[in-house]
């Protein structure tokens, strides 16, 4: 398979559910064994590079947090995944879906964001156990 076919099935497959661009570059955080190693894997795949993790000291365009629901405190998680990203870049929340282990109830979420900064903007079927919320940061007015 060419390289071309192999960046043409990563678009249709998940990954392309995140809306993730060439060349963009994604911090992954929250993982554990439990994380969808195909979504990873396709994101690598769309992107043309690899993920980079928390030890990451520059700026990100896409930050994947992997969020269950005994890991903390999800307003400060989200606080933290601010840290590197880019001015107009966006934050996947990755939580199990609903009825699997360590599920995360949408009300959480949407009380966190707002507190931590951010906006819902939409929600995919990440992956197979996984569901997507796109959080971003309100854009400013200025006169």
């Amino acid at each position: 398979m060419s390289a071309t076919a192999g960046a043409a099935e990563g678009q249709r497959g998940p990954a392309s559910r995140l809306g993730l661009q060439p060349g963009q570059v994604v911090q992954e955080l929250g993982w554990d064994e439990d994380a969808d190693d195909a979504l990873r894997a396709a994101i690598e795949v769309v992107t043309g590079t690899t993920l980079v993790d928390e030890e990451y000291e520059d700026v990100v365009d896409v930050v994947m947090l992997w969020w269950r629901d005994a890991d903390g405190d999800l307003v400060d998680a989200l606080v933290d995944a601010l840290t590197t990203l880019a001015s107009g870049g966006v934050i996947w929340l990755l939580t199990p879906k609903a009825g699997r282990p360590g599920h995360v109830e949408p009300a959480e979420i949407g009380e966190a964001a707002p507190t931590a900064g951010l906006s819902a903007t939409s929600s995919v079927a990440a992956a197979p156990e996984w569901s997507g919320t796109r959080l971003v940061a309100p854009k400013i007015h200025r006169r």
